[in-house]
């Protein structure tokens, strides 16, 4: 294949899962930017997050990705399932897009975090389609050998997960709807019982009350003995993190840390058992002080859009 000469329009494509990371990306950049949503294989969470943000339906491109039935007789076979690179599925998918649509930019919803290694003692990330080394190396390939027209960075690259659930905050439209856990995806629920929902339970309990946090999930999680073990894979007292998208252990430390020194009354269970463990509940302001205010270096083209994530985490 020869490299393509391209010359997309200002329109910007941007990926939705119904999480809150895309959300935020959405709604941030449709505010300044003409914005086209990206879904594959639609769910009401995702099809939620594009609609609240204000997009009609015939506005979102929405595409279907099926799997092969020869993996899946594998699969019945006894053959056990591979890694799907389903970020890097995305990147390629989203050039393709572009392409056909005439978009010259794509902005993904990974963040800073995203780079923490998943395996003591290594630099791997069980998810290398989401990390900052991905992104440049996809960079490097789509511009020296498909077309240097179409730009695809992650416009959350330069925050951390606290700032990005303190921006979600403000978006209380999209409480009820989005949806971060894999094993609800296909119900569209919460499951209450994962590593991912028990994350974000912990990220957006640093911004959001008690009752608010029961309504999204149903429950309170910090009561949930069940989630003893992914709760101290989350803060680091067990050996390894969970192999899911979640923040770095010392994001969850200074989330947890925070949350502890707003409770009022008695601590529910996880947040006592976090307490018996010094060394990991001692306060520091200065370290959620420096969470808030971190900006990481991205790729991110505009400086107005770059200005407008700064004015963001620094109403935090």
């Amino acid at each position: 294949m020869q490299k393509q000469a391209f010359e997309g329009n200002d329109e910007v494509l941007v990926p939705i899962g119904g999480g809150k990371d895309s959300v935020v990306t959405l709604e941030l950049l449709s505010d300044k930017r003409n914005c086209r949503p990206f879904i594959i294989n639609p769910r009401k969470a995702s099809m939620a997050s594009a609609e609240i943000a204000g997009f009609k339906e015939e506005q979102i491109i929405r595409l279907s990705r099926s799997i092969d039935p020869n993996l899946l007789e594998l699969n019945a076979a006894g053959l056990l399932n591979g890694h799907t690179p389903f970020s890097a599925m995305l990147a390629f998918t989203s050039v393709l897009v572009a392409a056909i649509y005439g978009i010259g930019e794509i902005a993904l919803s990974n963040e800073s975090s995203a780079n923490e290694p998943t395996i003591p003692g290594t630099n791997i990330n069980h998810q290398y389609s989401k990390s900052l080394d991905f992104e440049e190396d996809f960079r490097d390939y789509i511009s020296e050998y498909v077309t240097g027209g179409i730009d695809y960075y992650s416009y959350l690259r330069p925050l951390n997960e606290i700032q990005i659930a303190g921006i979600f905050s403000g978006f209380n439209a999209h409480f009820p709807s989005f949806k971060s856990c894999n094993v609800g995806s296909k119900t569209d629920s919460w499951c209450g019982a994962c590593p991912k929902c028990l994350f974000t339970y912990i990220i957006l309990a640093v911004f959001l009350t008690k009752d608010q946090l029961t309504d999204i999930f149903g429950e309170d999680l910090f009561e949930k003995e069940i989630l003893l073990h992914p709760f101290e894979q989350l803060c680091g007292l067990a050996n390894e993190k969970p192999f899911e998208c979640v923040g770095t252990l010392d994001e969850v430390n200074a989330a947890l840390r925070e949350i502890i020194k707003n409770c009022n009354g008695e601590l529910p269970f996880l947040l006592q058992h976090y307490a018996k463990h010094p060394e990991k509940e001692v306060n520091t302001v200065e370290g959620m002080a420096s969470f808030l205010t971190a900006f990481e270096p991205n790729h991110i083209p505009s400086a107005e859009d770059i200005q407008l994530l700064k004015d963001k985490i620094h109403a935090l």
